[in-house]
């Protein structure tokens, strides 16, 4: 399957006394797939080094930061002659904080050699103690879960992303057909997803049973990894069950993430390590509210009040259990309907590389999501239907004399009082 990141890999290889490249991301995103994937078809040979339960390989890095040295074991371990034209790939690297400090060498007294390191816990084990991340002498590059527009590639549905970016872009109306077609698309990929593996099993089979197989194990296999890196047994119990509350806590009509929703007795300073945990993980993210509208919105942050949202929405959904047929149908209302739709469009933002905020006005008003795009803010109102009235939309504008501003519907495209209409398919598109 195509990933929009093999442009950035391209990018990098590209590059002239190119860093060791540095790829974070959560499990089973596809990082060790897409990296073989780039090796094979841009270098004339490549070597891969998994890290995990592997001391002897751990063992060559522990004596030194010989990079000479290095390299002669490597090649005798892999029986392969290593060169500058040889892509090296460390996989899992987080295991071993050694090869992790390597990097800055191989930056330093070696750049000839293109190496690549990935690992599904590494935002969480280089903030260990004793972990050394090679600050300044590294590239870095973050791999989510697939967005709507990978998932429409993968479909080979490219001639219909063609023309949602031309409509996106010329605030032209899709054709009602077409309209039709990505809507429905749209609700699919609320039930599958983008985690690679369970795209791939909708591809093969088009059994959402057996998507959500698949789904389930990734759930399972994140709850597992809750063990690792934390310094109690009751650090992962705390990690679970917030894992296991954000549901819930999104289906509510206040969105906003409360610890006594995990546990009626959980104080922030017991649970945080957990949240954080989650994060740096990268199986959730962090929507924080801001007080105002003004530039630039970080300044305006209330680190108090925020809404978490899983890495992908078809895992929510399989996580709350909610019956393909509903979605397909859109014949379910309600929170959930919204926490989807939030969710969704957050996991598309953040694959945008945006930071998404939110903002309240007293109470009275709430716009899902604020961007900050360059000088320019962007105020951003959800809608999970084709319902359009937008009253924190308007207050928002009217408040902060905005010129630009965006509304997310199942509408078609249109622009109207310098708002701009978006279907929900389309949200790839705002970058």
């Amino acid at each position: 399957m195509k990933r929009l990141i093999e442009n950035d890999l391209l990018n990098w290889k590209n590059k002239v006394n190119h860093k060791p490249l540095v790829i974070f991301g959560a499990r089973q995103v596809g990082k060790t797939f897409t990296i073989k994937t780039f090796a094979k078809e841009n270098y004339n040979d490549f070597v891969v080094f998994n890290f995990q339960n592997n001391k002897p390989l751990q063992e060559i890095f522990s004596l030194d930061m010989n990079t000479k040295r290095i390299i002669e074991e490597l090649e005798r371990l892999s029986l392969k002659k290593i060169t500058e034209k040889t892509l090296i790939f460390f996989d899992e690297i987080q295991d071993c904080s050694s090869a992790i400090t390597s990097l800055k060498y191989f930056y330093e007294n070696a750049p000839q050699y293109n190496i690549i390191s990935a690992g599904s816990l590494l935002g969480v084990a280089i903030n260990r103690k004793g972990y050394s991340f090679p600050v300044g002498k590294v590239s870095k590059i973050t791999m989510r879960p697939m967005n709507f527009y990978e998932f429409l590639i993968a479909l080979n549905e490219e001639p219909l992303a063609d023309l949602i970016q031309d409509c996106f872009n010329n605030d032209r109306t899709i054709p009602e057909n077409h309209h039709e077609h990505a809507l429905s698309l749209y609700r699919t990929y609320l039930i599958v997803g983008g985690m690679p593996e369970a795209v791939q099993e909708y591809l093969n089979t088009k059994d959402f049973d057996f998507v959500r197989i698949i789904q389930n194990q990734i759930l399972s296999d994140y709850a597992d990894d809750s063990t690792k890196y934390i310094e109690t047994k009751n650090d992962a119990t705390r990690i679970v069950a917030i894992y296991n509350s954000i549901p819930y806590q999104l289906a509510r009509e206040n969105k906003k993430f409360q610890y006594s929703l995990v546990n009626s007795s959980a104080r922030a300073t017991s649970y945080e390590f957990g949240l954080y945990w989650l994060i740096e993980a990268g199986l959730v993210n962090k929507t924080l509210k801001v007080n105002e509208g003004k530039n630039p919105l970080h300044s305006y942050v209330n680190a108090l009040s925020y809404k978490i949202y899983l890495n992908d929405v078809g895992l929510l959904t399989s996580k709350s259990n909610l019956a393909p047929i509903l979605i397909l149908s859109d014949n379910f209302g309600g929170e959930y309907k919204g926490a989807l739709t939030e969710n969704y469009v957050s996991q598309q933002f953040v694959f945008n590389e945006f930071i998404p905020y939110f903002w309240e006005s007293n109470g009275t008003a709430e716009l899902d999501f604020v961007l900050q795009n360059k000088d320019e803010i962007l105020p951003i109102e959800v809608k999970a239907s084709d319902n359009v009235k937008a009253k924190s939309l308007t207050t928002f504008i009217k408040k902060y004399d905005i010129k630009k501003s965006i509304r997310i519907s199942s509408k078609n495209f249109g622009f109207e009082n310098n708002i701009k209409s978006v279907p929900l398919y389309a949200v790839w598109c705002i970058k």
